[in-house]
Parts: structure tokens; sequence; C-alpha cells
């Protein structure tokens, strides 16, 4: 595989996205850390290649498209629209992962109000359009549905705030629901803090620590403190609605047959009956694009270790013992955040073409 092969599969995908009615858009190499920061998550923010720069603060090598895309929508883009692009993103790798950390990345972009499911099955389709013939295993999956029912769950605002937080990392979301569901003990850490908390007021127990150490202000210790009585009295959740969200967490089933499980949950757990006929409509919509969704897998977990900007359809084209070749998602909420109180339905994906070039060398 040369850099030469490597940029014509590019820019084979980038005309294609053309073709399919985008417009061509470019972003800068280097771009305001704070937002993406804020936006991409924990794991893009321990790879992000940040610098200073001494006009414009500190700033970011592109780890990503899809922000600064959606930045320049939503500050004068035109509805509905759809864009591509192709260029290099950086991301920091382990010293023997054999992960790259800078790669050729192609996508594709739809902004559009009108049919937001319409818009999920054109870019699954138009993917797997383009990558006929690779083998690839198509995986499918909804962050929106997990979304809905943690809301749904009768308990605290803060302790669904604390679950949706870390609905992208899987392993502390479980944690989190094994000990809101009293399924796993307390932190040993914060149960001593509680006994001593039941001895005296945080300003008391503030006034005998002493010195502070830290940029918590005494304000700000209370606070914490006092939430934290406040979640040690909530009750746990309901053993039926956390059985219902552990049975969601593990369901993994042609989409077909996802879809009948989760209509016959639906009456137990009615917060997710809106995502639920969404992801119907989605099915009609892919079904309409010529995809079998009596065989396509979907699993209501896939995603969830992807940028923490998704929040509805997400899905991959896998091959065994790579990256995934593609991937893509619906980010509904991040067009409202960087929108400033505007929003639209947005949904998109990008393609590796250094991957798909190794898969078609391998298949010749």
């Amino acid at each position: 595989m040369t850099p030469k092969a490597i940029r014509a599969e590019g820019e084979r995908l980038f005309a294609a996205f053309l073709q399919a009615g985008a417009v061509p858009v470019e972003t800068d190499l280097l771009q305001p850390a704070e937002t993406l920061l804020d936006l991409y998550g924990e794991d893009i923010r321990a790879r992000a290649y940040v610098t200073q720069d001494p006009l414009r603060g500190e700033m970011m090598l592109r780890p990503d498209f899809t922000v600064p895309v959606v930045q320049a929508h939503m500050a004068h883009g035109a509805e509905p629209a759809r864009y591509a692009y192709l260029g290099e993103v950086f991301r920091k790798q382990d010293r023997h992962s054999g992960r790259a950390n800078e790669y050729l990345q192609a996508g594709y972009e739809v902004f559009d109000r009108q049919a937001p499911e319409a818009a999920d099955a054109e870019v699954f389709a138009l993917f797997r359009d383009l990558l006929q013939g690779l083998n690839l295993r198509p995986v499918t999956g909804d962050i929106g549905i997990l979304m809905a029912a943690v809301r749904g769950l009768e308990t605290s605002d803060r302790r669904k705030a604390a679950l949706l937080r870390h609905v992208w990392r899987p392993a502390r979301f479980k944690a989190l629901l094994d000990r809101f569901a009293g399924r796993a003990p307390a932190p040993v850490g914060r149960v001593r803090l509680l006994e001593r908390l039941a001895q005296g007021s945080p300003s008391q127990l503030i006034e005998e620590a002493g010195t502070f150490v830290g940029l918590r202000s005494a304000a700000e210790i209370e606070e914490r403190a006092e939430a934290l009585v406040a979640d040690a009295a909530t009750p746990p959740i309901k053993a039926m609605e956390a059985a219902l969200l552990y049975d969601l967490l593990s369901l993994e089933a042609p989409a077909a047959h996802a879809l009948t499980h989760l209509r016959g949950i639906t009456a137990l757990l009615p917060a997710i009956e809106p995502a639920v006929d969404r992801f119907a409509t989605r099915l009609d919509a892919l079904a309409a694009k010529g995809v079998d969704v009596a065989t396509l897998a979907f699993e209501a977990s896939h995603g969830r270790t992807a940028l923490e900007y998704y929040d509805g359809f997400v899905f991959s084209f896998l091959a065994e013992g790579m990256p995934p070749v593609a991937s893509g998602g619906r980010y509904d909420a991040l067009t409202g955040v960087l929108g400033q109180g505007a929003f639209i339905p947005a949904v998109g994906g990008v393609i590796r073409p250094e991957l798909v070039t190794r898969l078609k060398a391998g298949a010749t």
C-alpha cells in the first residue's frame, strides 16, 4: 500500500460523496482546543495532539472532521445540506498498539430536519454500496434508546445525569447501575466519608480539616458533601426497571427481531417508546434502500466506546483484526450545542481509505 494508492482510494470515495449530492468542505488542520476537548470525550482527549499558540491560545491537530463541519454549518449553512471531506486526522496511540497516529479520512454528513430516519438510511446505504465486495460485517445500534431508558428511570435527576454522563464508558456505567440498583456496595471511601458526615455538618468537618489543599472552595466542598448525603438517602432503582435496563444493555439480535423485543418491553419501560418508534421508521427506510433488516446486526450497546457526541443511530463496517473500516451515527444534540440554541438533525460517517486499500490488496 503506497500513499499514492491510499490517496487514490480516498479521492474515489470523496468523488462518490460529491456524486451523492454533497458539497465539498475543508477545515483547518489546527483547531481551537477548548471546544473540541469538551465535545470529543475522554478517549480522544487523552489522545489529542495539543499545542499552545501565542496568538490563538490552546490549539489541537484535527482529530476528526465532524465538530468543525457542524460549527461551519451552524454558522452559515443552508438547509438541507450535505457535505463531503477528505483529509488527515491525528490521534496519539500507545507505543505498541500498532495503530496509526495519522491517517486519511473521507466523510459524508447530512443536515436535514424533514426525515431524519431516511437520512440515517441514506448514509448507511451509501457506505454499504461504496464498500461492496470487501466482506465487511455491518453492525448497527441506537444510543438514543438507551438514553431514553435512563431518562425514564424513577430515580433522582442526579443519578440519571451520572448514568447519562457515562453512557460512553460501559464499565463505569455498569458500576454505577449496579450501585444505584442496590446490587453493589458504595466505594469504601464514600462509605467512610458518609460516616464522618453523619457525625457533623460539612462546614464543621471542613473547619476541623485545617488547611485547604486543592482548588475547590469551601462552598464547593459543602455542595458536594450535601449531594453525597442526598444520594445515599435515594432509594435503589426499582428491580423491574434495573432488570429491563440490564436486558437492554445486552440486547444483540437481527434488527427486525430486536424491534420485536423492544416493542415487547415498551409497556414496562414506556419512556423508550418514541425512540423505538424512530427505530421502526429507520428500519422501514433501510428496507426501502435494499437493506435486509431481517439479518442486519443490531447491538443496543454498539457505539458506546465511540465519540461521545453520538446520541441516536450508530453503525460500523467491520473486518477481522482491523479498526472499524467505516463508522458513523446521528449527533442531533451536538448541533444545538454548537448552534447556540439553533438545532437541526444531523447524521454522518467516515471511511478510512487506508483500510479499504489494504482489504482490496488482500482480495487480489
